[in-house]
């Protein structure tokens, strides 16, 4: 029999090209991206057994997300191949501002994911299951299935983990902002990058954020803020866990590098504390290279850096 699953993700799966240094500016590097399969590849690299809900097309994009997931041990029983419908795929182009993402998902297999298509048993036997703000804005179908997964999930006394990973080209900001803090308020784990909650509310205070969170029901949070680092908390402690040094040079997926690496640390039995640190070492490491997956760390390499920093 296959050992259980800890952690349990569900979204949707890209095919990524990012834009390298080189060629100036015309060389894309082809990856494998969407930030719920960042979370699960993150959360295995950790040693967590993770697994994935999700529909992909039958083509070549579709085939290379299998095998990612098979190379990275992520369980994909789950994650139906559906003949006529595409794998999305996304653009990563860096600016002096940033990085900038343009996406081709439209009709794509995952947005087309019901909630008929649900693997309810799976969910059951599940420790976490794990969702975002792109897994619900993708379309009304999967938002439905995304609320359906919850509702099973809590009914059966699984962890719900959420992140809030706003995309605004998906969905009507007033939509977002009702769906995003309803399942904030269903949730266990809350995830909220501190950009998302400034646009989803009119707060913009960490502690004002992390207290409005505790008060709608999760149990644990770990707002993102970037250079700021992250400030954790649960109900009667809170902890502000500093950036880790790096050599940044493509921030793509650092912030599903540190939910992934939270959340399996919090299954593993770490102290919110303990695991806001581990997981902020992750997301630094997850900057030095190019695309969303490459470089997540594996946990030699975290434990090294928090060595190196004193943070062991």
């Amino acid at each position: 029999m296959p050992a259980p699953i800890d952690i349990l993700s569900m979204g949707e799966p890209m095919v990524e090209f990012n834009q390298t240094r080189d060629g100036d500016g015309t060389m894309f590097l082809r990856g494998c991206g969407g930030d719920s399969s960042n979370f699960a590849v993150a959360a295995a690299r950790q040693g967590a057994r993770a697994g994935y809900i999700s529909a992909i097309g039958n083509d070549a994009n579709g085939a290379l997300l299998r095998a990612l997931w098979k190379a990275e041990t992520v369980d994909d029983t789950h994650v139906r191949t559906v003949d006529d419908l595409p794998t999305g795929v996304y653009f990563v182009s860096h600016t002096d501002s940033g990085h900038q993402f343009d996406f081709a998902r439209a009709g794509s297999a995952a947005s087309r994911y019901t909630a008929r298509d649900l693997p309810l048993d799976a969910i059951a036997a599940a420790k976490v299951l794990h969702l975002s703000g792109i897994s619900l804005g993708i379309s009304a179908s999967a938002c439905d299935a995304g609320y359906r997964a919850v509702e099973h999930a809590r009914a059966k006394g699984v962890t719900v983990s959420f992140d809030t990973n706003l995309r605004r080209k998906l969905w009507p900001l007033g939509r977002a902002r009702a769906v995003i803090w309803d399942v904030i308020s269903l949730s266990d784990i809350c995830l909220p990058s501190y950009d998302d909650i400034v646009q989803l509310s009119d707060m913009t205070d960490a502690d004002e954020i992390v207290d409005r969170c505790l008060a709608l029901g999760p149990t644990i949070v770990a707002l993102k803020r970037g250079a700021d680092g992250t400030l954790v908390a649960d109900r009667s402690q809170r902890f502000q866990i500093p950036p880790y040094p790096c050599d940044a040079v493509d921030a793509t997926g650092a912030g599903d590098t540190f939910g992934g690496a939270f959340v399996a640390r919090i299954v593993a039995g770490d102290s919110i504390e303990r695991a806001g640190h581990y997981a902020a070492a992750a997301a630094a490491l997850s900057t030095q290279g190019y695309g969303a997956v490459t470089p997540i760390p594996t946990s030699d390499q975290v434990y090294a850096l928090l060595k190196r920093e004193g943070a062991a």
